[in-house]
C-alpha cells in the first residue's frame, strides 16, 4: 500500500500524555469545520472551547454558553478532521453538580460529537470529579489558573498569581487533578514564574494560554491569533490581520454591486 493510501490516524490521548518534556504540544481552538480542517493540518489537538460563546455568539462570557450548542460545534470540528485529537469543552453548569452529572453529560458530549475528550474547570475542588470520569472511560484535560467559567466570583479575568503567597494553592490544584488521572491540564493567565513551578511540579503535559514558554504545549483562540477580535489580550501574539482583509472585501464587494461592475461577464451564465 502506498503512502498515499494510508489511512490518517488521529493523534490520541495517550500520545498527547506522553508528551511531557518532550517535542511542545500545539493546539488551538476551532469551532467549524472550515477552520478546523485548516488547523488539522498543524495541531496536535483542537479544543472545541466554551469560548465560542463568546467569538461567534457576542456573549460577555462563558457562562451562557449551553451544552447542546457545544455539541454542535464539536460535531462541525470533528467532520472537518482526521488528523488531530479533539477536545470539547464541558459548559458551565454541566458537571460541577456532581461526578453523575458529569459523566452523563461527558458521555453525552463524547458520544455526539465523537470527539476524544472533554474539558472542565477546576484543580483541587474537582479531582474527585475527573477521576469519576477517567475510571469510567471519559479522558479528562483539566483547566486551572484563571478560569472562565468562575469570572462572576474572580471578578473579572484576572491574572493569577500576582502574590507569590498564593502559588501553593496552584501547584496543589495541578497536582490534585494530575493525581485524579487528568491526561494534561491547561495552564492560563498566570504569571510566568508560577507556570513554570506548576509544570515542573507534576508529571502531566501542562499546555500554556497566558503562562509560559516552558508550559509542555501552548493554545490560543484562533480568531485572537488571526486578528479577527478588535481585542486581544497581552499574551496573544497575533499572526495575520484578517479583519482588517475581511474588511476591505466587503467593502470592495459593495461597492461593486452598487456600481452594478458586479456581477461581471465571467461571474454569469450564457
Amino acid at each position: 500500500m502506498s503512502a498515499q493510501n494510508e489511512q490518517v490516524r488521529r493523534t490520541t490521548v495517550p500520545q498527547i500524555r506522553s508528551r511531557k518534556g518532550g517535542e511542545p504540544i500545539v493546539s488551538l481552538t476551532s469551532y467549524h469545520a472550515h477552520t478546523a480542517a485548516l488547523v488539522d493540518k498543524y495541531a496536535d489537538f483542537i479544543l472545541v472551547g466554551d469560548s465560542l460563546g463568546m467569538v461567534m455568539h457576542g456573549m460577555e462570557s462563558t457562562v451562557g454558553v449551553p451544552l447542546d450548542l457545544m455539541i454542535m460545534h464539536g460535531k462541525a470540528v470533528v467532520r472537518g478532521t482526521k488528523k488531530a485529537l479533539i477536545v470539547v469543552d464541558m459548559p458551565f453548569g454541566t458537571y460541577e453538580e456532581s461526578p453523575n452529572m458529569a459523566f452523563r453529560n461527558a458521555a453525552k458530549i463524547m458520544k455526539e460529537t465523537q470527539c476524544q475528550a472533554v474539558k472542565l474547570e477546576g484543580g483541587a475542588r474537582m479531582a474527585e470529579t475527573i477521576r469519576f470520569l477517567v475510571e469510567r472511560g471519559i479522558p479528562v484535560m483539566a483547566h486551572i489558573g484563571l478560569t472562565p467559567q468562575s469570572v462572576n466570583t474572580m471578578g473579572g479575568f484576572k491574572v493569577q498569581g500576582r502574590d507569590e503567597a498564593a502559588w501553593q494553592v496552584h501547584i496543589n490544584d495541578a497536582k490534585a487533578v494530575a493525581e485524579a488521572g487528568a491526561f494534561a491540564v491547561v495552564v492560563e493567565g498566570v504569571v510566568e514564574e508560577l507556570a513554570d513551578r506548576i509544570t515542573e511540579a507534576v508529571d502531566i503535559p501542562t499546555i500554556g494560554i497566558g503562562a509560559s514558554a516552558n508550559c509542555d504545549g501552548q493554545i490560543l483562540v484562533l480568531e485572537d491569533m488571526l486578528g479577527l477580535n478588535p481585542w486581544t489580550p497581552k499574551f496573544v501574539k497575533v499572526y495575520g490581520q484578517l479583519g482588517p482583509m475581511i474588511e476591505e472585501a466587503v467593502k470592495t464587494y459593495a461597492e461593486e454591486v452598487r456600481d452594478r461592475s458586479f456581477p461581471g461577464k465571467d461571474q454569469v451564465y450564457r
